[in-house]
């Protein structure tokens, strides 16, 4: 699975690219790490809640982002890849508390959203510092809309502030 994923989104889909005057394996520790992921991987105002998370090739997450305005989105995924520090991908399933797939309407999401995508984060070394290209099988339209893909912009830039960088 170590290309499979790789250059296989349309065009269309979310596609955001960021950098960080960070070492990579610091950057790639932050997506990998439990401790690490609940500082930032949520938007603003929201927190992360943990109930699993085994990253390894074959392994999964069982996680929710506690938002006090829209409540509680659980999320379960496999990671596909993990290639150290280079390049993470995975799933992500709409589900329940009890890490049950549901649908995306059934949540309280817009009912377009899927119900499945997969995301792919690849971390290089460019000039000194981390690229982080984060893809999303969506239609980045669909992801503006719902609010899905300024949430990615708030997370990188949460995990900006973690690492204790500026934003650019």
């Amino acid at each position: 699975m170590k290309s499979a994923t790789r250059n296989t989104f349309d065009k269309a889909a979310v596609r955001i690219e960021q950098a960080f005057d960070v070492p990579r394996d610091e950057v790639f520790d932050a997506w990998v790490q439990r401790d690490l992921l609940e500082e930032w991987f949520a938007p603003d105002g929201c927190t992360l809640h943990i109930a699993r998370l085994d990253v390894r090739e074959g392994g999964g997450y069982h996680w929710c982002v506690r938002n006090p305005s829209f409540g509680d989105c659980w999320t379960i995924g496999s990671y596909l890849e993990v290639l150290r520090p280079e390049r993470l991908v995975f799933t992500a399933t709409i589900a329940d508390r009890n890490g049950i797939p549901r649908t995306p309407e059934s949540q309280g999401h817009d009912p377009e959203w899927p119900q499945n995508t997969t995301v792919c984060v690849t971390f290089t070394e460019r000039g000194g510092r981390t690229i982080v290209t984060l893809e999303q099988d969506v239609s980045e339209r669909l992801a503006k809309r719902t609010g899905a893909h300024p949430s990615w912009l708030q997370m990188l830039d949460r995990l900006r502030r973690h690492l204790g960088v500026a934003t650019p």
